[in-house]
């Protein structure tokens, strides 16, 4: 998703788990620039194509996977099931010192093992966005989706480094994270924006004491070669890559640095590389209003009982006086609803929910739009976070260059809140992310221009509220004539390939499997 708000596209399959727990319980980026951004060399100065020999001749010790850790949004205690199995491999963590023996990352994969073994095309790498989600946890979660495709091909993730398993990366304690979630993430006055510029300069300050060593190298270009090393370690001579929302930014990336080295690659949620961070989060908040009209335009034809954007404007502003209790001791605060509200546009299979939890929370019960703003923010059902939120902050703030002012976002509120009445504001003061960052970053937008590139496949979700649909068009102009082939889903949520639509998955499958390249500006609806 893109990186300037919420990251919540990858906890669908969470999400599901913790509404109806709720429900039934007691009582973010973007650009290949083009030419126009500032560009610094790649991270360690090395070319793209020098990865030490020492590294690559690495053999993975696959073994039976263990339980998710918390970091990993793995509350639940239960390990994926026998037909997936878990290696570590050892990357350098600052690509510039490749053979230091002080130098090194452990990055966490995941497998599952093609099941026609004579017609295997090779792994299938899929990274599920945010950035900062765990593909140790997302990928068993929606294996079933991928039955097809892991027919021919081994199913693998991994754990970005800065991410669960991976060096996730930690900033403020259980605790101190419920506090921060709570506050009031959308200032009026001067002194409520005086506070949030000082919460993000404290939550910068432990990171930077929690997770220092890491924070310079979690960068997208760092990750993009991890998954060039990937490859070789696996024995692919290129790499087959499913990407999703923020993925398909890291999948540029890499196809910018190793254009000889795609093979059959997804985009699907696509990015727009080429928005800065106020263009990517002023997009964001018009793509959560047009999700947020599509969803009470649906209910109103099946319901009366759907609220409207003024009654939820001003439930949110109630909240801002007043929280209602959540359950378990917390309250259900305007920052906590707000990401809640918004959490629910991912999917409409969570549109049920929606019109429940503002009727809930209207009539003074929190809860469920309380379970909802905790999947947003990756905390568990037990009240332990994983590196989600922050794993993105670090990302982000590795990568982008620009920092905002407390001053500047006043400037730019009026604007914000006129694309979203609801979401505007939240999106505009999301900008302070990297207020106090310790680390500097290296780009404006990211270059992924790909000159000479296997096809790669965009689809892009005309309703989708975190990555709209435009990213998809820019995507494909940025990687550069003759590279992007690109599809069009006239449909809701996030992501075009778990939606059940038969005409998106049979054009993907059949590029993933068979090397078929669907037709140009194909759409399906």
């Amino acid at each position: 998703m893109i990186r300037s708000a919420w990251a919540g596209g990858v906890l669908a399959a969470a999400l599901l788990a913790v509404t109806a727990a709720a429900c039934t319980g007691a009582g973010t980026r973007e650009s290949g620039n083009g030419g126009n951004g500032t560009r610094t060399p790649p991270p360690g100065g090395k070319s793209a194509e020098a990865q030490d020999p020492q590294t690559t001749r690495q053999t993975l010790s696959w073994k039976a996977c263990p339980p998710p850790t918390p970091a990993e949004g793995g509350s639940s205690g239960r390990a994926p099931g026998p037909d997936w199995e878990c290696a570590t491999l050892h990357a350098p963590l600052d690509y510039a010192k490749p053979r230091s023996s002080t130098n090194s990352i452990d990055i966490a994969l995941i497998r599952a093992k093609a099941t026609d073994r004579s017609h295997r095309i090779g792994s299938l790498v899929f990274n599920f966005g945010g950035p900062g989600g765990s593909g140790i946890t997302t990928l068993p979660a929606f294996a079933d989706d991928y039955q097809k495709l892991r027919t021919r091909y081994d199913l693998v993730s991994f754990d970005p480094r800065g991410v669960g398993r991976s060096s996730g990366v930690t900033c403020l304690d259980d605790r101190q994270l419920d506090a921060y979630y709570a506050a009031d993430a959308a200032p009026a006055t001067p002194n409520q924006q005086k506070a949030l510029v000082e919460r993000v300069t404290a939550y910068a300050a432990g990171c930077e004491r929690n997770s220092g060593k890491v924070l310079p190298y979690v960068g997208t270009e760092n990750a993009a070669r991890d998954m060039d090393l990937m490859r070789e370690v696996l024995g692919d001579a290129k790499l087959h890559y499913f990407g999703v929302s923020y993925g398909t930014e890291l999948g540029g990336v890499y196809a910018h640095l190793f254009p000889d080295k795609v093979g059959r690659a997804l985009f699907d949620g696509v990015v727009d590389p080429s928005a800065d961070p106020v263009q990517s989060a002023l997009a964001q908040a018009k793509g959560f209003e047009l999700a947020l009209t599509n969803y009470m335009d649906a209910c109103t034809r099946t319901s009366d009982n759907c609220p409207t954007e003024p009654q939820i404007s001003a439930l949110l502003k109630r909240l801002g006086d007043k929280p209602v209790p959540g359950g378990a001791g917390r309250d259900l605060t305007r920052s906590l609803a707000t990401s809640g509200i918004a959490q629910s546009l991912y999917s409409k299979d969570f549109w049920d929910y929606l019109t429940e939890g503002i009727e809930d929370a209207e009539n003074g019960d929190g809860r469920l739009l309380l379970s909802l703003g905790d999947a947003m923010n990756g905390r568990g059902q037990d009240g332990r976070y994983s590196t989600l939120q922050s794993s993105l902050n670090a990302i982000t703030c590795a990568d982008f260059a620009q920092r905002y002012t407390a001053a500047e976002i006043v400037q730019r509120v009026p604007e914000f809140r006129k694309a979203s009445p609801v979401f505007g504001e939240f999106m505009a003061w999301s900008l302070t992310q990297c207020t106090g960052w310790p680390v500097k970053g290296v780009w404006q937008t990211p270059d992924v221009s790909a000159k000479g590139s296997a096809p790669v496949l965009v689809v892009g979700n005309t309703g989708d509220p975190a990555t709209p649909y435009g990213g998809a068009k820019h995507m494909a102009q940025e990687l550069g004539p003759g590279v992007a082939v690109e599809l069009t889903y006239r449909g809701e949520g996030h992501g075009a390939y778990d939606s059940g639509n038969a005409c998106v998955k049979g054009a993907v499958d059949a590029y993933l499997l068979d090397g078929t390249v669907p037709e140009p500006d194909k759409i399906c609806s």
